[in-house]
């Protein structure tokens, strides 16, 4: 494993933490199909919640929050979609968030964007 895919494990780790501890069930963790994979799968409610975790260390190649680019958002619903088919919840309440690790100097900076990725 090299060192990019530790730093994405290590803010999944942070993920997955921040979510049980604000009530959210974790049902699934690295879920992939043939278009990808989908990093956290989770229930707020009777909402499923599908994570994106961005983690990023100092700024050099910008802010975690700007690496979702308009085809990462594309590729993030198909690949819910395909959750929903494979899972036939395809009528459940679901949406998109992204969890961003900025990590640095001192403690990492999380942040939670809530419905990140219309559909």
């Amino acid at each position: 494993m090299n060192q990019r895919q530790q730093m994405g494990q290590h803010g999944e780790k942070i993920a997955v933490a921040y979510f049980v501890a604000k009530g959210y069930k974790i049902v699934a963790l690295n879920w992939r199909c043939s278009t990808g994979e989908l990093d956290i799968i989770a229930e707020d409610n009777q909402t499923l919640v599908f994570v994106e975790v961005r983690t990023r260390r100092g700024q050099r190649f910008g802010l975690a929050t700007e690496s979702i680019t308009p085809t990462k958002k594309t590729r993030l619903i198909e690949l819910a979609h395909a959750y929903l088919q494979e899972t036939n919840t395809i009528n459940h309440r679901w949406r998109i968030d992204v969890f961003t690790v900025q990590l640095g100097q001192g403690s990492p900076q999380l942040n939670h964007i809530e419905n990140a990725v219309g559909w």
